[in-house]
């Protein structure tokens, strides 16, 4: 009996130059984004600057989350209490809740067998005239086809908000996640690719847009120390009419998450190896389909999911169960009794989640899925998929 002994939830170490940096600041004493000594440029104030260079994009603001970066993205693109904001019916929690934390209302759409947003239901959902705006979700690092989505939006004049809370490193044709839509959304909670605890990352390459999210996050009028931002003359149009929600990054955090950026393509390939390993033996193992993969979609495979066509409900649970007794923790998104992080779309009670979507109850109903921390190996790797093996085994007999 094979079993797995490491555990999915134990992180790499921060850098010791992020330690340093981060012993540094709290010896200042000055954790605040704005608590700077003349015009030294504080931890976060460069951090923003060096992941709008890393993206490509014109500006940069550092959040406290990427939920709330999502927030004030809405907010600032013009999203108002009651309009439509569509949305992956296969997303996380976070996502619909910025949404109506936002005071609009999430109007889901379907999934595909590759756990991208289906293309099909989207051009559908997009077309009335009182939509104006999708929260696009590129959830568990899944690109959909980006050229066909922004078509597709652009004809029905939809404003693209990405969360790329699971993309940061992606790239689709070359191009990175978040620079599609009007604004990027990005995460630096542990889970991610760059790990704060928590933390957020807004990217845009609209003036107005960036002037908005700034004065949003709680800037005060100190938005001259931004450095990744437009000139003043933009604050001064907006700036009494822009309320302060107080969402701002502190020098702590950035301090972190500055050296792990700068190593951050290098972590990308070696996520890329481990889900490699992984997606290898389990295309062999009869009984599981993978995901197709298209050929422009640089991912960052930090975590895997596949699929077990020809069980039940409760053949599914079964083989999470007894995966989980020898040690690989993986997680079932069609669970209607939500467990940990996951959820399903239905058990999103504060809007209308009886919305019908049949294609992603289907895909749920035998979706798995399961983290690939940089703290396992290639012969972990190999472990995990004899695990998963003689599970499925035992439960097809």
């Amino acid at each position: 009996m094979t079993r797995f002994t490491k555990s999915f939830t134990q992180q790499e170490p921060i850098p010791e130059e992020g330690i340093e940096h981060a012993l540094e600041v709290m010896r200042s004493g000055r954790l605040h984004r704005y608590n700077a000594v003349g015009d030294e440029y504080t931890e976060t104030e460069l951090l923003e600057r060096e992941f709008a260079a890393y993206t490509g994009s014109k500006y940069c603001l550092a959040c406290a989350s990427g939920g709330y970066a999502l927030h004030i993205a809405m907010r600032a693109v013009g999203v108002k209490a009651g309009d439509k904001v569509l949305c992956n019916a296969f997303t996380l929690a976070p996502v619909p809740g910025a949404i109506h934390n936002a005071g609009a209302v999430p109007v889901l759409v379907e999934t595909s067998e590759d756990f991208t947003i289906d293309l099909v239901d989207l051009e559908a959902k997009a077309a009335p005239d009182d939509v104006h705006y999708l929260m696009l979700s590129h959830m568990r690092g899944h690109l959909v086809d980006m050229d066909r989505l922004m078509d597709i939006c652009e004809r029905h004049g939809i404003c693209v908000i990405e969360d790329c809370a699971h993309t940061m490193g992606a790239t689709w044709n070359g191009r990175k996640s978040g620079t599609f839509g009007r604004v990027g959304c990005f995460s630096t909670q542990t889970y991610k690719h760059i790990n704060s605890g928590e933390g957020g990352l807004l990217i845009t390459d609209d003036d107005e847009l960036m002037a908005r999210a700034i004065m949003l996050s709680g800037s005060y009028m100190l938005y001259g120390r931004h450095p990744a931002a437009p000139g003043r003359e933009t604050f001064e149009r907006i700036r009494f009419e822009t309320p302060n929600y107080s969402g701002r990054m502190d020098n702590l955090r950035a301090a972190i998450l500055r050296p792990q950026l700068r190593n951050l393509d290098a972590q990308c390939g070696r996520w890329n190896e481990l889900y490699r390993v992984v997606e290898e033996g389990l295309r062999k193992i009869h009984g599981i389909r993978v995901p197709h993969r298209a050929e422009p979609e640089y991912f960052v495979g930090s975590s895997i999911q596949f699929s077990l066509p020809q069980l039940s409900a409760e053949a599914v649970c079964g083989f999470i169960q007894r995966c989980e007794e020898n040690g690989v923790n993986i997680k079932w998104f069609g669970d209607a009794d939500p467990k940990g992080y996951t959820s399903r779309f239905d058990s999103w009670q504060y809007f209308d989640c009886t919305q019908p979507l049949p294609k992603t109850v289907k895909v749920l109903e035998t979706m798995c899925d399961m983290r690939l921390p940089l703290t396992f190996d290639v012969e972990d790797c190999k472990t995990i998929v004899a695990v998963i093996a003689q599970a499925l085994d035992s439960i097809q007999g």
